[in-house]
């Protein structure tokens, strides 16, 4: 059984890969993160740079995953009414897509501003009963 695929056959061509999630939240996060004041600082900025270093890490921490150069990639957030979005696209010129990095983008963009809200989010017994991340998904993959 091979650790990794081997991809050297497949030819190296232009892939985008777009996926999403959401942070579940209360209202009083919702207005701290419209506000840009929390005890961690701005939870946009530093989710944001949380984002882009897992794509940069993916093949670290999926071990099947291949190294694949990122030539491209874009965080964007919104705030909804129940909580945060993240959408991150990646791009590469490559043999192989880029959905698991978009993937992981999400999912640690989504584990910081949770990280950062924490302290709003517990109940009085220390527990998170309404908070959650939610619906991570691929949204589109695209070979050019």
């Amino acid at each position: 059984m091979d650790a990794i695929i081997d991809i050297s056959n497949k030819p190296k061509i232009k892939r985008k890969a777009i996926a999403t999630g959401l942070l579940l939240l209360s209202e009083e996060s919702i207005n701290k993160i419209n506000d840009g004041k929390t005890k961690k600082g701005d939870v946009l900025e530093a989710s944001t740079i949380a984002s882009i270093q897992a794509i940069k890490e993916t093949s670290r921490m999926i071990p099947h995953c291949h190294n694949i150069p990122i030539e491209g990639s874009k965080v964007d957030w919104s705030v909804e009414e129940s909580g945060l979005r993240c959408t991150v696209s990646v791009i590469t010129n490559w043999n192989t897509g880029v959905e698991m990095e978009a993937l992981c983008g999400v999912s640690n963009g989504l584990l910081c501003a949770l990280d950062m809200l924490k302290y709003i989010e517990k109940d009085s017994k220390g527990q998170y009963p309404e908070t959650k991340i939610t619906d991570i998904r691929v949204v589109e993959k695209i070979k050019y």
